[in-house]
């Protein structure tokens, strides 16, 4: 008979004689059918809420939390766990301002490449992960194969830079533009159609 140890599940094969080996493969095959409940988790109302608020300040307290989406800290906390689990939240960080910083030039990068070719193409990308200046990095339709956004002190800098991305193998044309002043800047996701959806469910 198959043991139960928390989530797994396990049969004493050696038990069977050999001519049973299917049917224990067969017994394995039907308890792997069920899934934990966590795997067909629907988000309601209140997760979305949750998932909004911790968009505009991931700081906030567990309690505070609680109290802007009607629950009891305890499971408030719970939903948050899950929401982490679940891979909505993927991570928490601060957002630091640029020119606090010291790095107010700001130039997204058109690149293109000879071709179009895997191997140039993963190279590319194995280089871009490596550079801390790239903020942001997307493989393109259109004109030109690849858009950056780079962060850099000064002209200086960016030269610097510059001089690194040109040696990159495959590379044909580098295409550079200056933003003068950001207009729009978010990090929270638009989730007002979630959550009308699941209202509307």
């Amino acid at each position: 008979y198959p043991v139960s140890y928390g989530r797994s599940l396990y049969l004493p094969v050696s038990d069977f004689p050999m001519p049973s080996l299917r049917l224990a493969n067969s017994k394995i095959n039907h308890y792997k059918k069920y899934r934990s409940p966590m795997t067909e988790y629907k988000l309601d109302s209140i997760d979305w809420k949750i998932l909004n608020t911790l968009q505009a300040d991931a700081g906030i307290s567990n309690l505070e939390l609680a109290d802007q989406v009607c629950l009891s800290p305890s499971p408030c906390s719970r939903r948050v766990k899950n929401l982490e689990v679940l891979g909505y939240i993927s991570r928490r960080v601060t957002l630091i301002d640029p020119l606090k910083a010291g790095l107010p030039v700001t130039v997204f990068v058109q690149v293109t490449m000879h071709h179009q070719v895997k191997k140039d193409l993963d190279h590319f990308a194995h280089q871009v992960l490596n550079w801390p200046e790239v903020m942001e990095c997307y493989l393109m339709t259109g004109d030109f194969d690849y858009l950056i956004r780079v962060v850099a002190p000064d002209l200086l800098a960016y030269q610097a830079f510059l001089d690194k991305l040109t040696q990159v193998e495959g590379l044909d044309h580098v295409k550079s533009s200056f933003s003068l002043k950001p207009i729009c800047y978010k990090t929270e996701l638009p989730l007002g159609h979630l959550t009308e959806s699941v209202a509307n469910s």
